[in-house]
């Protein structure tokens, strides 16, 4: 005979917490995924039950069951980060649980930015490429990145809907959200020139071609990479470099260049300002170097 085991009161908050970031938050689906798998960590190791059962003491535990584990500190934060966001949830649905407030995040230190050295950048665009259609599709790669500091899958994403009059694409990046990007010059005449080479119904942009020269459908991540890494070898780059250091340079160009927080916090894609400023690190230690170059030096020292 088969019996029914009732749902725990706590499982029915989670599935009700996933639905809302799919339908009121718009969460990705594998955003959605790692809230889940974060969560049922944390109730499998945990006694919880209900709501009511997540107490200072169950997160102490938990917390010291992750350092065991010789996480690192980025991937410990994400799962309180996602305890926390659940708790918050249970407080907008007035069900007595504990305080999100008093879980702190573990202190982790500043990301750091690896952009590609401007000589190198230049080297970069300057490399040769294979002739025929691999070839532009591979320059029309490296220029979108460029010229836009998207993230790798969200070129891998794109489709041929390219506004060559107004210069721009719409993009679904993170969360999926659309935003505009602004295509220069160079990387609007490698598109055209590499669709015009396309005698193919693809949807996607870019695509994958096999060693026959035959269309294969859309291109995959690890297809963009090692186009990029190529042609990193090819313009004689000794550092291995990957995409979103191009996307970290662009954003940089932008400060330096006197672009203001928000506008690079749009063109970027990000749904929080604070993600944008880590690149004001590398900024402020670029302007320290033209000030001790061009300025402090000219202050008469102290006899």
């Amino acid at each position: 005979m088969w019996y029914h085991i009732p749902m725990s009161r706590l499982e029915q908050y989670l599935r009700d917490y996933l639905d809302y970031l799919e339908i009121e938050r718009n969460r990705s689906v594998k955003t959605i995924e790692n809230y889940e798998r974060y969560l049922r960590a944390f109730f499998d190791f945990s006694a919880a039950r209900v709501p009511g059962d997540i107490t200072d003491d169950e997160v102490r535990n938990f917390r010291k069951h992750l350092a065991r584990r010789d996480l690192s500190k980025v991937t410990q934060s994400l799962y309180i980060i996602a305890l926390r966001n659940f708790l918050k949830y249970l407080r907008k649905r007035d069900v007595a649980s504990l305080a999100p407030e008093k879980l702190e995040l573990p202190k982790i230190e500043k990301r750091q930015i690896d952009v590609v050295d401007e000589r190198d950048l230049a080297r970069l665009l300057a490399a040769e490429y294979d002739e025929g259609l691999r070839g532009l599709r591979d320059r029309a790669i490296i220029e979108i990145f460029f010229s836009t500091g998207m993230r790798l899958s969200e070129v891998q994403s794109l489709d041929r809907n390219v506004d060559f009059g107004r210069g721009e694409m719409t993009v679904r990046g993170k969360g999926r959200k659309l935003r505009v990007v602004f295509l220069s010059d160079r990387a609007q005449d490698a598109i055209r020139v590499y669709l015009k080479a396309r005698g193919d119904l693809e949807d996607a942009l870019f695509v994958g071609i096999d060693r026959a020269g035959r269309i294969i459908g859309r291109i995959s991540v690890r297809g963009i990479q090692r186009i990029v890494d190529r042609q990193a070898r090819r313009a004689g780059i000794a550092a291995a470099i990957h995409p979103h250091q191009l996307r970290h340079s662009f954003a940089t160009d932008l400060l330096v260049n006197g672009a203001d927080l928000r506008s690079v916090q749009e063109l970027l894609g990000h749904a929080n300002i604070t993600t944008t400023q880590i690149y004001t690190h590398l900024t402020n230690r670029q302007l320290k170097e033209v000030h001790e170059a061009f300025h402090a030096r000219k202050v008469p020292k102290k006899s």
